[in-house]
C-alpha cells in the first residue's frame, strides 16, 4: 500500500491542512488546465472536496462506494448547483479527481503495478490462443477496465476473487475510463464477467492472483478430496459431485467428528426435500458413507457409525428405461450440419454416443491415442477406469475422421473434443456434451420424451433388443460389469412380452 504524504481531511480544521488541500487542488487544475471541459473538471472537483470536509470522511477511506455516496446526497452545498450532480459527466470528472489524489499519494491504493505491467504480455497470451482479432479487443479492453475498478475498489491482487468478478460485472459503471455507458443490459453484464473471469485466470496462471477457492475451501473438504483420489481412485467428475454433495450437510454433522451419533447421521438422509428425487438421496447416502469411513480410517470417528446410514431402497426393476425411436436419433443426428467446424464436431459427438452407447464422460475424456485407425477400434476408460475396445463403426468412424482433418483445431493437445472457440481447450465436462445433445435435439424438433446424452444408450440398447440381439452382446458393447444390469432391457421387447402374457383372470 501507499502510504499518505498528505493529512486527511477530516482532521481538525487548521489553516495549514486547509492551504495544503488548496495545493493538491491547484496541482490538479493547472493539470486540466488545457481541458476543453475545464471548468466541469474544476467545479466538480472543488464540489467533491467541500462534501468530503462536510462529511469528515478520511482521504484514506474515499474509494468507488465513497463517490457513489456523493453522487447519491441531497445538494444544499454552498456554492454549487444542485442539478450538476445529476449530470453523468459531472460524476466522471470526481473519478478523474479521486484519480488525481490516487497519484499523488494522497489516498492509498493497492499495488497493482505488476498487475499492469502484464497486460502488453496478456495481448500476446491472447493471440497464442488464436481469438480473433475482435474478440481481443474486447477482452484486453475488459482487463484494463477491470483493474481499473479494482483499484478504485481497493482490491488488491493479493485477495481478488471470483466475487469480485461478480461485483465488476454488475457495477454500475461511472470509470473515467473511454466505455460505453448508460442502462447495464444483460450482454454487458455478460462481457464484463468473461472479460474479468479471463484475466482472473491469466493472474491466477502465473501466482498473482490466489487459487480460487482456496481460502474459502474446509479443510475437511480437502482432506476428503486427497482421500478419494488418492486412496479410492475415483475419477475426476466423482469428486466433484462428491464434494458438491458433502457441503449440502457438512455443517449438520458439527466441528467435532468425535462427537458424531447416530440420529445426526440417519436425520441427514431421512430429512430431506420432497423436490430431491430418489437418485438424490441414494447420492447423499452414498457419499455419507464414504465421508464417514474415510474419517473412519483417520481415527476421527468411531467405524461402526458407517452403519447408521440408512440404505434408500433401489427396485432395479420398478420402471421401463427412457428411450426414444430410431427416427428420432437419426433426425438427431442429421441436424448437425457440417458446413460448420461446430457442426462437424457436434456429428462426431452424437454418433459415438447414439452407435457406441459411450457415456458423455466417455466421450468427454476420448484422446486421440485412444483411436487405432489400422484396427477401426476405439479404447475406451469407462466406470472405475476399466478400459475397454470397442469396433469403430463405418458413419461415426467417418464423422470423427472429419472432425480431427477438417474441423479440430491444430493445438498440442490429445484430447479429441475441443472448444469450437478460442481458447481451444478440451470440453470441461459431461455437461457440456449434455448442452450439445440438447441443442441438437432443439434443432431436430424432438419435444418431449428422456433428455440428455445418456438417451442415446438406453435408445441403442432398446434398438439391439426389438432387432433380435441377445443381452450378452448389448451386455458386451455397453460394458457392463453385472448381467443384472443388461437385463433390465428385456423389458423392452413389448411384442415378446405380449407372446408369453398370460390372459387376465376375470374380466379386466
Amino acid at each position: 500500500m501507499i502510504t499518505s504524504p498528505l493529512p486527511t481531511l477530516d482532521e481538525p480544521p487548521a489553516h495549514g491542512h486547509r492551504l495544503r488541500a488548496d495545493a493538491i487542488l491547484a496541482r490538479y487544475l493547472d493539470a486540466q488546465l488545457g481541458s476543453p471541459s475545464f471548468r466541469n473538471r474544476a467545479g466538480a472537483a472543488r464540489h467533491f472536496l467541500h462534501w468530503v470536509r462536510l462529511r469528515h470522511v478520511p482521504l484514506s477511506r474515499v474509494d468507488a462506494e465513497v463517490v457513489q455516496r456523493f453522487t447519491r446526497h441531497r445538494c444544499q452545498c454552498v456554492s454549487f448547483s444542485p442539478r450538476a450532480i445529476q449530470q453523468p459527466g459531472y460524476v466522471t470528472s470526481v473519478r478523474r479527481f479521486v484519480a488525481f489524489l490516487e497519484d499523488q499519494g494522497a489516498i492509498p491504493v493497492p499495488d497493482l503495478g505488476p498487475v499492469v505491467a502484464l497486460l502488453p504480455a496478456y495481448g500476446d497470451h491472447l493471440v497464442a490462443l488464436s481469438y480473433s482479432r475482435g474478440c481481443r479487443g474486447m477482452l484486453i479492453s475488459g482487463a484494463e477496465h477491470f483493474v481499473h475498478w479494482l483499484r478504485l475498489s481497493r482490491v488488491g491482487a493479493q485477495v481478488v476473487s471470483d466475487a469480485d468478478v461478480e461485483r465488476f460485472a454488475q457495477h454500475d459503471c461511472q470509470c473515467f475510463l473511454c466505455r460505453k455507458r448508460g442502462r447495464l443490459t444483460a450482454s454487458g453484464v455478460l462481457r464484463r464477467r468473461r472479460s474479468g473471469a479471463a484475466f482472473l485466470q491469466f493472474l491466477r496462471d502465473r501466482g498473482l492472483a490466489p487459487a480460487r477457492g482456496v481460502a474459502e475451501e474446509d479443510p475437511r473438504l480437502r482432506a476428503f478430496r486427497t482421500w478419494l483420489v488418492h486412496r479410492c481412485g475415483v475419477t475426476k467428475q466423482t469428486v466433484v459431485r462428491y464434494l458438491a454433495e458433502t457441503v449440502r450437510w457438512l455443517q449438520s454433522l458439527g466441528e467435532d467428528p468425535s462427537k458424531y451419533d447416530a440420529v445426526t447421521i440417519r436425520n441427514i438422509v431421512l430429512d430431506q426435500p420432497v423436490t430431491r428425487s430418489r437418485g438424490s438421496v441414494q447420492l447423499t447416502a452414498t457419499v455419507l458413507r464414504a465421508y464417514l469411513r474415510f474419517l473412519a480410517a483417520n481415527g476421527a470417528c468411531r467405524p461402526e457409525l458407517v452403519h447408521a446410514v440408512p440404505y434408500a431402497s433401489r427396485r432395479r426393476d420398478a420402471v421401463l428405461p427412457r428411450f426414444i425411436s430410431p427416427e428420432a436419433v437419426e433426425r438427431i443426428v442429421t441436424s448437425c450440419h457440417d458446413a460448420t467446424s461446430t457442426g462437424i464436431r457436434d456429428r462426431a459427438i452424437i454418433l459415438l454416443l447414439a452407435r457406441l452407447g459411450l457415456r458423455a464422460g466417455d466421450v468427454c475424456q476420448l484422446k486421440l491415442s485412444d483411436i487405432d485407425w489400422a484396427n477401426a477400434l476405439l479404447r475406451v476408460d469407462g466406470k472405475s477406469r476399466r478400459a475397454a475396445q470397442l469396433p469403430l463403426p463405418q458413419d461415426a468412424g467417418d464423422a470423427l475422421l472429419a472432425y480431427i482433418e477438417q474441423a479440430r483445431p491444430v493445438v498440442p493437445e490429445d484430447r479429441v473434443f475441443l472448444r469450437s472457440h478460442a481458447p481451444f481447450r478440451p470440453l470441461a465436462s459431461s455437461a457440456e456434451i449434455a448442452r450439445i445433445v440438447a441443442k441438437a435435439r432443439d434443432r431436430a424438433g424432438v419435444k418431449g420424451g428422456p433428455s440428455g446424452a445418456h438417451v442415446f444408450r438406453h435408445s441403442l440398447a432398446t434398438a439391439m433388443v426389438r432387432t433380435g440381439s441377445s443381452l450378452e452382446s448389448i451386455g458386451a458393447l455397453l460394458r457392463h460389469q453385472s448381467p443384472a444390469t443388461t437385463a433390465i432391457y428385456a423389458k423392452v421387447d413389448v411384442v415378446m412380452l405380449a407372446r408369453v402374457a398370460q390372459p387376465w383372470p376375470g374380466d379386466a
